[in-house]
């Protein structure tokens, strides 16, 4: 049983790592240096300039971050996120499990 415990925490260490793995090999092979990791916005910014060259914006930024302030802004949305989830599971937890009423 124990053997197979092992087994298992191996297994999905190994699923984790695939899990991040993939994606950024896949990605190398596909782009060149200075396109990896594009997201979807600059790809339909380029697509839209290369159909349309006189296009304009309806709307513009009020807020342009530098890079800094916009990793550290992303940072605090995933450790809020990350909050939220924490709550939540060991809310559902606690809820699930309750504590004997005579300990602390």
């Amino acid at each position: 049983m124990r053997a197979r415990r092992h087994l298992l925490t191996a297994a999905c260490l190994l699923a984790l790592v695939a899990l991040f793995a993939v994606p950024l090999w896949l990605d190398s092979r596909r782009t060149g240096p200075d396109e990896r990791f594009v997201g979807t916005d600059s790809a339909a910014t380029s697509a839209i300039e290369q159909t349309h060259p006189d296009y304009q914006p309806w709307f513009r930024n009020l807020f342009e971050p530098s890079g800094e302030v916009e990793s550290g802004l992303f940072a605090l949305q995933a450790a809020a996120g990350a909050g939220v989830l924490g709550y939540a599971v060991g809310y559902l937890r606690g809820r699930k499990n309750p504590r004997p009423q005579g300990s602390a």
